[in-house]
C-alpha cells in the first residue's frame, strides 16, 4: 500500500461529512518545473524525482513548463487539485517576486506552502567571454564608460531575483544597463556563450563551469558573502570595491498550495526529508554545485518561507518595482 492510498484511507475518515477526498493512488505526481529543461532548476527535479517517488510509493514526473518568470507553472499548480499530486518546485523567484513584477500574475505568495526547502546554490556573474573585464568592478567600470551604448544583462524574467539584483546594482553603483528577459537559464547562458548578451548573474551551475573551463564564457565573481568551496578562485563581489557588504544567495523548495490537507503535507515532508538524506541526491546535488538543504520541521519551513518573502519584498520596495 503506497503513502497516497495510506493517506486517502486517513482523509476518507477524516472527511467523511465534508465530502473531501485525496485523488485516487495509483496517479502520479506531478513535479512542475517553471523552466525550461536544461537548467539548473531542471537538473535538481531529476535528482528527486525517483528518489521521492519510492518514498510516495508512487511515481513521480517532472514535468516543465516556462514563462512570466516561473509564474505559469506556478498557477497551473495552484488550479490543479490541492492533493498533494502536484508539487511545485519553486524560489523566490516565482512565488515571491512575480506578483510584484508582472500584473498578469494573480497569485499571491501566500497561496503557497513550503514543504521543505531542498538546495541551496550559488549565485554569479557570468560574461560573453571577450566582455573586457575580468571582475565586476571592471565591469561596472565598463558600464560608466559606454555612454549611449549600455551594456545588456539577461535575467529569467522581469522581476526575478536576478533582475533585482542587477537593478540594485545600477543604484549602488550608479550604471545604466539594458535588461532582456528570458524563459529560462538555458537559453540564456547559450546567448551568453554565443555573444549576444554580455552578462548575467546566474545560478552557477556545472554546465556553465564547463563552458567557462573551455573559454566559451567567464565567471566574474560570486554573490555569496563567503567564497563558495565550488568557486575559490572566483572572488565575491564585496571583496571588491564597488559593491561592499553586497551578497545573496538563492534557495529551491518543493511547495504546495496552502489549502493542501495537512495530512498529505505531513507525508510529503516526510518523503521530501528521506530523499534528502539519500547519499546518492547529496551527491548528485553537489555535482551540480548545489548544497543540500538542512533537515527543517513543517513549522521550520513556515517560518523561513515567511522571513525569505518578508526580505524579498523589502528589496523590490527599495528600488521601486511596480507590476507592469
Amino acid at each position: 500500500m503506497n503513502l497516497f492510498h495510506k493517506v486517502s484511507m486517513l482523509l476518507a475518515g477524516l472527511l467523511l461529512a465534508g465530502g473531501g477526498a485525496l485523488a485516487q493512488s495509483g496517479k502520479p505526481v506531478n513535479l512542475m518545473v517553471p523552466y525550461p529543461a536544461g537548467g539548473p532548476s531542471d537538473s535538481i527535479a531529476r535528482i528527486f524525482n525517483v528518489p521521492l517517488g519510492r518514498e510516495l510509493g508512487e511515481q513521480v514526473l517532472v514535468e516543465n513548463v516556462g514563462g512570466v518568470g516561473g509564474a505559469i507553472a506556478a498557477q497551473k499548480v495552484l488550479a490543479a487539485p490541492a492533493d498533494g499530486h502536484y508539487i511545485f518546485q519553486g524560489s523566490p523567484n516565482e512565488v515571491i517576486l512575480s506578483p510584484l513584477a508582472n500584473a498578469a500574475v494573480k497569485l499571491k505568495t501566500e497561496d503557497f506552502r513550503l514543504v521543505h526547502p531542498v538546495a541551496d546554490a550559488v549565485m554569479v556573474f557570468v560574461a560573453r567571454k571577450d566582455l573586457p573585464a575580468s571582475s565586476v568592478d571592471e565591469l561596472i567600470a565598463l558600464a560608466r564608460k559606454s555612454g549611449d551604448k549600455p551594456l545588456t544583462y539577461g535575467s529569467v524574467g522581469i522581476g526575478s531575483l536576478y533582475h533585482l539584483i542587477l537593478e540594485n546594482v545600477q543604484q549602488v553603483a550608479g550604471i545604466k544597463l539594458i535588461h532582456a528577459p528570458y524563459k529560462g537559464n538555458a537559453p540564456l547562458l547559450q546567448d551568453i556563450g554565443g555573444g549576444s548578451v554580455d552578462f548575467a548573474v546566474l545560478v552557477y551551475s556545472a554546465g556553465m563551469g564547463a563552458l567557462a573551463d573551455q573559454g566559451r564564457l567567464k565567471i566574474i565573481g560570486q554573490l555569496g558573502a563567503q567564497r563558495s568551496e565550488l568557486l575559490k578562485n572566483v572572488p565575491t563581489v564585496s571583496e571588491g570595491k564597488e559593491l561592499k557588504n553586497f551578497s545573496y544567495k538563492i534557495w529551491t523548495g518543493f511547495m504546495v498550495p496552502k489549502k493542501t490537507p495537512e495530512v498529505v503535507v505531513k507525508h510529503l515532508h516526510v518523503a521530501i526529508g528521506k530523499a534528502l538524506q539519500d547519499p546518492a541526491v547529496r551527491s548528485q546535488l553537489a555535482a551540480q554545485a548545489q548544497v543540500p538543504s538542512a533537515p527543517m520541521s513543517l513549522a521550520e519551513s513556515a517560518k523561513f518561507f515567511e522571513t525569505e518573502t518578508t526580505r524579498y519584498r523589502a528589496i523590490a520596495k527599495s528600488i521601486n518595482l511596480q507590476p507592469e
